[in-house]
């Protein structure tokens, strides 16, 4: 039977009546607070909060406080249909986050000529010392309401902080030179300008001088500091780029306006280009808010219907991302449809196959199991439901997808569902290629700069690599 939440018409009170409501104050009200009012300078007031313990008194975070008196008088006394009328508050002490506070409020006077009545407004902690008192005059509702108590919405706040430990460990790093292949547009040139200034890359602009110019000055970009190589075409500048990567003047590639076919042509050239003996991977890593911890996704972006040997190429690609942002030793599930091998399936004989590879050292630095299903790689009850008993079950770092139709719709759905962050770049080539688009965010564009510097720094430290060459 469904809980009822029925007010207290102004006829039925009566001098002396109160209504309490006890809660603990949490990091997570005040983020939320902070999320509802648009409020942004309360983000360093809540980080504050959770070094200390203390919300101060007053401001933002005294209002959590007098908010619980609004919830009571909406609620419980008098209720639904209540119209407040004016308050008058006082902050006594600041609120300790994590300790429980009551608030109580009491009807200490009746006006029938007007029906309202004045509210005596008091929050205390279990030993009866006073935050906040306040003294409330309403007005109260005249009809009575009885209704089923509604569920309230679920929030979930995306915090900034995902990638923060990410953009930091590459900061710390020496900014890498990267080539900005065709720099030609407002977002093309506003992502690696941003990332210089995070010291997350040394941009080097490459594409045709006076257009580049033209959308700084009209943006009011400064692109003084970076030098500015003069090629005519997006083409040509694909193959300009690739040469000084060859050349070891950059570390890092970055798509611009030009199509990603056009520069993945240029990196592809048997001659000329940055191949390796590995098959090219995208790799999205992705954060959503509702999962603990961020997880990389591949390949959704470049091999289409890989095959065997191509989807360990894929493997080994994402591990070597994944170790290159400090995972030891990375937990991969191949996923399928199921979690058991079916002749009828190609995708689970691939996955079988993949971790017999592990097993004889062709893929190496993780754990691997497959095939397994998406929640049962996800959820660790989900795979002890299903009886599963696996170290990546339920704990995978890297998801590797059966192929690129599958990998795109889930990370799609994931992104514009889920409010998932989602950083990608391509690994297999002699150096990491960073792929942005017109609609990604600026923490996407940074936290992309960030994982091509640490993998081009494991690179060069040689935590990882392989040879030139191939495909």
């Amino acid at each position: 039977m469904a809980e009822i939440l029925e007010n207290k018409t102004f006829d039925e009170i009566r001098v002396g009546d109160s209504a309490s409501l006890t809660r603990a104050l949490r990091y997570e009200d005040l983020e939320t607070w902070a999320a509802v009012t648009g409020n942004v300078n309360l983000v360093d007031a809540v980080e504050t909060a959770a070094r200390e313990g203390i919300a101060k008194e007053g401001g933002a975070f005294g209002m959590w406080g007098t908010a619980l008196f609004s919830t009571i008088v909406g609620t419980q006394l008098p209720g639904a249909g209540t119209q407040i009328r004016s308050a008058q508050v006082h902050y006594h002490r600041p609120i300790v986050i994590g300790n429980e506070v009551t608030a109580t409020i009491r009807v200490t006077g009746k006006k029938p000529e007007d029906g309202s009545l004045t509210l005596d407004c008091r929050c205390r902690d279990p030993d009866g010392s006073e935050f906040i008192t306040a003294t409330a005059e309403v007005i109260a509702p005249t009809k009575k309401i009885r209704e089923p108590i509604r569920r309230l919405p679920q929030v979930h706040l995306q915090r900034e902080d995902r990638f923060s430990q990410l953009l930091d460990a590459a900061a710390a790093l020496e900014a890498m030179p990267t080539a900005v292949v065709h720099p030609c547009s407002r977002d093309a040139l506003i992502g690696p300008i941003q990332a210089a200034e995070r010291d997350l890359i040394k941009p080097i602009l490459v594409g045709p001088e006076a257009k580049i110019r033209s959308i700084a000055e009209a943006e009011g970009l400064d692109i003084s500091p970076y030098p500015l190589v003069d090629v005519e075409h997006s083409h040509r500048s694909a193959e300009q780029a690739v040469a000084m990567v060859r050349a070891g003047e950059a570390d890092i590639l970055m798509k611009g306006s030009l199509h990603t076919d056009e520069l993945l042509h240029a990196v592809l050239k048997r001659d000329t280009g940055i191949r390796t003996e590995r098959r090219l991977s995208h790799c999205f890593l992705i954060a959503v808010p509702t999962y603990v911890r961020p997880f990389i996704l591949t390949d959704a972006a470049i091999n289409i219907a890989p095959d065997l040997i191509t989807k360990r190429d894929i493997c080994q690609n994402a591990i070597d991302i994944a170790k290159a942002m400090g995972v030891e030793e990375p937990r991969l599930a191949i996923l399928a449809a199921v979690e058991s091998v079916n002749p009828a399936m190609p995708a689970t004989l691939d996955a079988a196959a993949l971790c017999k590879m592990a097993d004889r050292g062709q893929i190496k630095g993780a754990i691997l199991d497959g095939p397994l299903a998406f929640d049962n790689a996800a959820d660790e009850e989900a795979a002890r439901t299903k009886g599963i008993v696996s170290p990546v079950a339920g704990k995978a770092d890297i998801l590797v997808v059966p192929d690129l139709e599958a990998g795109n719709m889930l990370a799609k759905q994931l992104i514009f569902m889920a409010r998932a962050e989602a950083a990608g770049i391509v690994a297999g080539a002699q150096v990491p290629i960073v792929l942005t688009s017109r609609a990604d965010s600026v923490r996407t564009r940074l936290t992309s700069c960030a994982v091509a510097a640490l993998l081009a720094e494991a690179k060069r430290e040689g935590i990882i690599g392989h040879k030139v060459g191939g495909q």
